[in-house]
């Protein structure tokens, strides 16, 4: 049964990685660049919370959520236009160092207003359910569910809704796109509000499972660079299932080294991925699929 309970354990950690890889994948698939400031938006989600539940507001856990993730999605918008949309048309490197510089100033503003102290949701979800002699703990249930219904909804709104089938043309072919008048600045808005809410879920998840943390955000952008190469660029369902292989792989692994030693495996994986298959396990066309 130790073996099962670090199976869930890792599907349960490998769903947060998954929400922090399709965020990053859909804006590589959509804008064709990586945006290193991704992580700093999981960081602001899981204490974007922490603010709203916090006095002068003190809001429940389920009535701060959805302000938190609004307030990641601003932050997203704002450094978009601010940093990354003057740049569009300048070379690739340009804008990769813009988006190492956001990150630092969303990164220090944090830690501004945060301080670097550990912090904890003044909230628990204690408790575990026994599923045929395995513990499964409640936060470990959330994590898996808050992430599945958000596939869910991301997959119907791809396929099914007219701002989706937009996104995934703009993704394929940007130029066709603007020739057949597709609304650029529609899309623009969905696809940062997109990612930035699925980080900043992802973050608060991470932050009901453990504590809050300045540079949490830069764990979690290690975790979603290796599970982007596992899926390819711009493969939402890679993504998806390369977060899931990251964190059963992490958790699997501390049955035979130091728990403190499980970061090493998402670096393993960007550093032969990198060498033998650049282009992912799922690599395919181009765009968010």
């Amino acid at each position: 049964m130790y073996y099962v309970e670090l199976l869930i354990s890792g599907l349960a950690s490998g769903a947060t990685y998954a929400l922090f890889a399709v965020g990053l994948t859909m804006v590589y698939g959509t804008f064709r660049f990586i945006n290193f400031a991704h992580g700093e938006l999981i960081a602001w989600g899981a204490y974007g919370l922490l603010l709203f539940m916090l006095p002068p507001l003190s809001l429940s856990f389920a009535a701060a959520l959805a302000p938190a993730l609004a307030l990641s999605a601003i932050i997203a918008l704002g450094t978009e236009r601010i940093a990354f949309r003057p740049l569009r048309k300048k070379a690739a490197v340009t804008i990769l160092i813009a988006s190492i510089g956001a990150s630092y100033v969303l990164r220090s503003a944090l830690q501004l207003a945060f301080g670097g102290d550990l912090k904890s949701y003044p909230v628990a979800f204690e408790g575990t359910v026994d599923l045929m002699g395995v513990r499964v703990t409640h936060v470990q249930i959330a994590m898996v569910a808050a992430a599945a219904a958000s596939f869910a909804a991301l997959h119907w709104l791809l396929r099914k809704t007219r701002i989706g089938k937009y996104m995934r043309a703009f993704a394929n072919n940007p130029d066709l796109a603007a020739i057949y008048g597709l609304p650029l600045a529609a899309v623009r808005i969905a696809v940062w509000v997109l990612g930035a809410g699925l980080a900043a879920l992802g973050g608060v998840l991470v932050g009901l499972d453990s504590n809050l943390d300045p540079f949490m955000g830069l764990s979690g952008l290690i975790k979603a660079f290796a599970a982007v190469l596992i899926g390819g660029p711009g493969n939402v369902f890679g993504a998806l299932i390369g977060g899931l292989l990251i964190g059963t792989a992490e958790n699997l692994s501390t049955a035979v080294i130091s728990p403190g030693y499980k970061d090493f495996i998402a670096f393993a994986i960007i550093f032969l991925l990198l060498l033998f298959r650049p282009q992912g396990l799922f690599a395919g066309r181009t765009g968010v699929r």
